[in-house]
């Protein structure tokens, strides 16, 4: 007997023949009509859901599917899952810490790189046919300040710190001695000791405009704003006012809030990097992330303990 999964995202539709030969019944809706239809359809069979933090599981929607014991983030971030209904249910609830660490680090600092360098607009300028340069600051030897020191923050900071000789500093819910870098104990402090602000905390409440028009205005005109985590980490209205007055010199955005959907007004930006949330969706990310959550799955429905269960809303990135 097949076990019904329902799935709420895009990324692995190339695996759902693995998913199906491991004894699950895929059912794909990665799109909001589709969902909503699977749902309606489907309440009364589904056990498992496989969605990411972005993507979500509404409380409603866990009321619906009387069968539902195991929600799975494919990512780290369960920040729109509904936790507390999944509690009241039992209904046990995993994430992927630290499976696409290593693709979202690259990302952030091709966004850096991209966004310092103006890399969009030169390849564009040269497709116009032009042959003239674009100035942006070097990276090698600037401060580099990481809002999250958890997996995905270090991984950051090495490459920051190796490749590039930066020095880094942090900002995080507990200080890491460990690690070797400098702490701030507060995000402004540590935009005002930045040439390069990466933003690798959790999204959330707790989060919620983290990085609001202080903390830009600390980063100030000769610095740069790069996000990996989550939108609603930032003040979005803040960070378009700063970026159109040159109150800071740029910024690479992989996470906007209330994406899809973008403002006009930061997509007339010349000096924003845009990429479509996409930092976490290497070949090899995807396939780690994929085979976690069948760990999980599978050892779940063996009746033993899950590898990553969710337990604090509040965590911190891992």
């Amino acid at each position: 007997m097949t076990i019904p999964l329902l799935i709420l995202i895009d990324s692995v539709q190339d695996y759902l023949p693995e998913i199906q030969a491991r004894g699950f019944q895929p059912l794909y809706a990665p799109t909001d009509r589709a969902r909503e239809q699977a749902i309606q359809d489907h309440a009364g069979d589904i056990r498992i859901v496989l969605t990411r933090g972005a993507t979500g599981l509404r409380a409603d929607e866990i009321a619906a599917m009387p069968k539902l014991e195991l929600v799975c983030s494919l990512g780290v971030g369960y920040e729109n899952i509904d936790l507390a209904a999944a509690a009241a249910r039992g209904i046990v609830v995993t994430n992927g810490p630290g499976a696409n660490a290593i693709s979202v680090a690259d990302h952030a600092m091709a966004l850096l790189l991209g966004a310092a360098r103006h890399l969009p607009q030169a390849d564009a300028w040269v497709r116009q046919g032009h042959w003239n340069g674009f100035m942006g600051p070097q990276v090698t030897g600037k401060r580099l300040g990481i809002l999250g020191l958890g997996t995905i923050g270090l991984e950051i900071a090495r490459r920051g710190a190796n490749g590039f000789g930066m020095r880094v500093g942090y900002y995080n819910r507990r200080p890491r001695p460990e690690s070797g870098y400098t702490y701030f104990d507060n995000p402004r402090a540590l935009a005002a000791a930045s040439d390069f602000l990466v933003i690798a905390t959790p999204g959330g409440a707790g989060t919620r405009h983290l990085v609001d028009a202080d903390v830009l205005q600390a980063l100030g005109p000769d610095g740069y704003l790069v996000n990996i985590a989550r939108g609603s980490v930032v003040d979005t209205d803040a960070l378009i006012a700063a970026l159109a007055s040159r109150r800071i010199a740029g910024a690479g955005l992989d996470v906007v809030d209330g994406e899809p959907h973008i403002p006009a007004a930061l997509k007339q930006l010349d000096n924003v990097v845009l990429t479509p949330h996409s930092a976490g969706r290497s070949p090899e990310a995807v396939a780690a992330t994929v085979a976690l959550f069948l760990q999980n799955a599978t050892a779940h429905f063996d009746g033993k303990p899950v590898l990553t269960p969710v337990r604090d809303a509040h965590a911190e990135a891992a």
